[in-house]
């Protein structure tokens, strides 16, 4: 018995017709002009006044190396003290204490208000508000001394970083089921206790994706600490283009080193999460 056979009488056979497809011109003319455009950019920078033996040549130079090197170490530091002092904050935060959930309030508040770049040159001056640190009659030193381009960068970085961490560990903390405290209270587990054995494991599956995007973009964030003189990677390629005046190539130089770092980290942040989403996986079985 055929197929057409097989139909229901008064229904036509459909499978003979033929299946007109619509044209996407808006596609296709928008593909032309992104295509267009990029040639145009291409065809700027190439014609234009830059000497790309100098972006070979400087790309690999120990300044730039060194400053790579600082940007990386900054960064990781930097991204530490935000992660330490943003599980605290959120941890105040969702705390019962009025005082503690203030405190909380207040730090994300300041340090979320005001410009980064503001805050590192507050931060390298601070000997301006306060001329020594310590405790007065036993041990002090003059701020001056301190607050060296490394600290105040550390500081400025970290702590701002801190305040937007918060943020998201507080929303980690929220995402977990208040069936886990009460579970871990009904076993007799004190409240850090279940926070460090079985909320904050549960909540870095959450967590993880945003952290890492904020890591990638301390990565890049460092380079406003050449405000303050730290030999960061911008500020060692400032260094080289103040001195031979080739800007747009040392610039370049820059970028590739920003490029190539974010090329790495991207896939290392895809193997972090899929860490993460297996142990809770196993957690939940």
């Amino acid at each position: 018995m055929s197929d057409t056979a097989k139909l229901a009488a008064g229904f036509p056979d459909l499978s003979v017709l033929t299946v007109a497809r619509q044209p996407r011109w808006g596609r296709w003319l928008t593909a032309a002009a992104i295509v267009l455009m990029l040639a145009a950019i291409g065809r700027a920078f190439a014609n234009g006044q830059i000497e790309w033996s100098y972006v070979g040549r400087f790309l690999t130079v120990p300044v730039i190396l060194h400053g790579i090197a600082n940007t990386m170490v900054m960064a990781v530091l930097a991204m530490a003290l935000g992660i330490v002092l943003g599980v605290v904050i959120a941890i105040m935060r969702l705390s019962s204490n009025p005082v503690l959930k203030s405190v909380a309030a207040g730090y994300t508040w300041l340090f979320r208000g005001t410009p980064l770049i503001l805050q590192l040159l507050l931060w390298f001056n601070l000997a301006l508000v306060f001329p020594t640190i310590g405790i007065p009659g036993l041990w002090s030193v003059r701020a001056v001394d301190v607050m060296t381009p490394f600290l105040s960068a550390l500081l400025g970085l970290g702590i701002n970083q801190g305040a937007y961490t918060s943020e998201v560990m507080r929303a980690g903390i929220l995402s977990v089921d208040v069936g886990q405290y009460e579970a871990a209270q009904a076993i007799g587990m004190g409240r850090l206790r279940t926070l460090r054995r079985i909320i904050l494991p549960q909540a870095m599956r959450m967590v993880t994706p945003p952290l890492s995007n904020e890591f990638i973009g301390m990565v890049k964030a460092t380079s406003l600490a050449s405000v303050i003189q730290y030999p960061e990677l911008l500020h060692s390629a400032e260094n080289i283009y103040y001195a031979n005046s080739r800007v747009i190539e040392l610039l370049i130089v820059a970028s590739l080193w920003y490029l190539l770092v974010v090329s790495i980290l991207t896939p290392l942040q895809m193997l972090l999460e899929r860490r993460f989403s297996r142990g809770t996986l196993q957690i939940v079985r």
